[in-house]
């Protein structure tokens, strides 16, 4: 799969999210794979990674535990990564796809933008439904991630 971007409409899920959160802050949740284990995959989804190599080129190779108990081995290759900026993933087992996560500042926001582009049109109608709303499930559990910290950074400052 070619890892250079159309844009079509017909072959992207695109999702965009404004979060509260620094640069920083989004980019260490992906670049530590503790932190990215919990976050990654659909709500009830738990991961196990076997290799996780966060450079361009690097493999990244886990599981995810579905809540019924079904795995889904996945296989990853970093393309780019641009610290505090954007990520790119190959998702070179099936379905094959390439992930652009972005991030860029608006005011006293982030906005990440996760652009998923599939092989074909076909491919991409086919997982449309679950990807759309697994996409948004993981910059809910961000927010939640980072909620969560800023709370517990306005209690020890009482």
């Amino acid at each position: 799969m070619n890892s250079s971007f159309t844009n079509n409409p017909e072959t992207t899920i695109r999702n965009e999210r404004l979060i509260s959160a620094s640069p920083g802050h989004i980019f260490a949740a992906f670049e530590q794979p503790y932190r990215l284990a919990k976050l990654w995959g659909p709500d009830g989804f738990m991961n196990t990674f076997e290799q996780f190599e966060f450079k361009p080129g690097g493999r990244w190779i886990f599981v995810m535990h579905g809540p019924d108990g079904a795995k889904y081995p996945n296989k990853n290759v970093f393309r780019e990564i641009e610290p505090e900026n954007k990520i790119v993933i190959e998702h070179v087992s099936d379905p094959h796809f390439v992930l652009t996560v972005s991030l860029s500042v608006r005011g006293d926001q982030i906005e990440l933008v996760w652009l998923q582009e599939f092989e074909s049109s076909e491919v991409a109608e086919r997982v449309r439904s679950r990807c759309g709303t697994a996409n948004e499930q993981l910059p809910n559990r961000l927010e939640g991630v980072f909620a969560a910290a800023n709370s517990d950074e306005k209690t020890r400052g009482r």
